[in-house]
């Protein structure tokens, strides 16, 4: 069985329990390690105790490189007891540098995965700052084996020119876990949920956008009760003034608080016509480039996703003829486009998706088995000999960014 050490920046990040079962139901052994993120409390993995290296705060980078080298100073204790894994998966940068110091603690060169399923806007700046972040994470990728990114746009716009890493690159779409039977929960082409006014609007996971939150805002007041948003999942409060006084002031917003990912996902999509997939946390970059764990749950669940003009999330849709695409972030543009809903408009949206089935947007048992066989690959390969990304300027294609073996 295949040994990995899983190291994350945030022990209860709901999308790292996800990644663990996969990597279980694909046959892994897997060790979990991290960091506990301010006073969240950590996601149950059955079978699996996470070892605590440290405890971190939102938007405090300073202080996240701080426990990052006391993390690496104690590693060695931290892992006491712990058997020599065939791989270590590193979540973001600052683990990467966390798996440097595993390989020596535990003897010997030991292939490092790197997880990086999003591009942090220190990493974009082009002062000194960002050359050095740069030229940190090129340093300690050099023992990195293989890249695990969520979308092509990120190879194309910062992996590819700037990052000075030449790894292998396996695509790792946001989809949903599901690891039961194949059936398709919108095979009577009905939706869940009564197609009329108010039109229901769901904003799921991790709840980071203060732009968002005040977009919704102005335009659900002026739409005056006939749309209402429905907020679920872990509110980032570093992002905001003041987040439960904020959603607690709105009457047509609702803060239900967090949930299981992927057991409740089909309950809480089918409480909602229509599901947010827009994030402006950094816009024109990592938010512009991302394809969104909404994008694929709500797609999976028979929900219509709104995208914004311009961002990938808004191609991949625009190229399947699904989802409600926005011209622009103004209150008065969304205004618009829900002055004009129907049942009728709604129900052709719904059926466009149903009719795609849920395969584009499932990750299957067969997936996390062809996940670990890649890793388990990489256990047994020799550094490549050259660079895989051409040397030619035209940006990559998805399927060129995006290729395994």
């Amino acid at each position: 069985m295949l040994k990995i050490l899983y190291l994350v920046h945030d022990l209860a990040d709901p999308a790292v329990r996800r990644r663990v079962l996969m990597l279980s139901a694909g046959g892994a052994e897997v060790t979990l390690a991290g960091f506990r993120r301010d006073q969240n409390i950590l996601a149950a993995v059955e079978g699996v105790t996470p070892i605590e290296l440290g405890v971190t705060a939102d938007g405090h980078f300073a202080q996240r490189i701080a426990a990052v080298g006391r993390a690496c100073l104690t590693l060695g204790g931290k892992l006491r007891g712990v058997a020599r894994p065939d791989v270590i998966m590193a979540r973001n940068l600052e683990m990467l540098a966390v798996a440097n110091r595993a390989t020596s603690v535990f003897g010997g060169s030991i292939p490092i995965a790197y997880e990086c399923l999003d591009i942090h806007r220190l990493l974009l700046r082009k002062d000194i700052v960002g050359s050095a972040i740069r030229g940190a994470e090129a340093r300690l990728g050099r023992k990195a084996r293989l890249l695990l990114t969520s979308s092509p746009a990120f190879v194309e716009h910062y992996f590819r020119p700037l990052s000075g890493l030449h790894l292998e690159t396996y695509a790792l779409p946001n989809q949903v876990l599901d690891l039961g039977d194949e059936s398709d929960p919108m095979t009577d082409g009905t939706p869940r949920i009564a197609v009329a006014e108010p039109w229901q609007i769901g904003w799921f996971g991790a709840l980071r956008c203060a732009k968002s939150l005040a977009l919704l805002s102005e335009f659900s007041r002026a739409m005056e009760g006939r749309v209402e948003i429905v907020l679920r999942g872990r509110p980032v409060y570093s992002e905001f003034s003041n987040f439960d006084d904020l959603v607690a002031t709105e009457p047509f917003i609702s803060f239900q608080g967090p949930y299981r990912n992927p057991e409740e996902l089909a309950q809480i999509y089918s409480d909602v016509h229509f599901s947010w997939a827009i994030d402006f946390f950094e816009e024109g970059q990592n938010s512009s480039w991302l394809l969104p764990n909404r994008l694929y749950e709500s797609c999976r669940y028979g929900t219509v996703p709104i995208a914004l003009q311009g961002t990938e999330t808004a191609r991949f849709l625009q190229d399947k003829g699904l989802g409600l695409i926005l011209h622009d972030a103004r209150p008065q543009s969304m205004i618009g486009v829900f002055e004009a809903m129907t049942p009728a408009v709604y129900q052709q949206a719904f059926e466009r998706i149903r009719a795609v089935g849920p395969s584009p947007w499932t990750f299957r048992r067969s997936d996390c088995e062809r996940l670990v066989a890649r890793l388990a690959a990489l256990a047994g390969s020799n550094p490549p000999s050259r660079p895989p990304y051409p040397s030619s300027p035209k940006p990559l294609t998805a399927k060129e960014a995006f290729h395994d073996e």
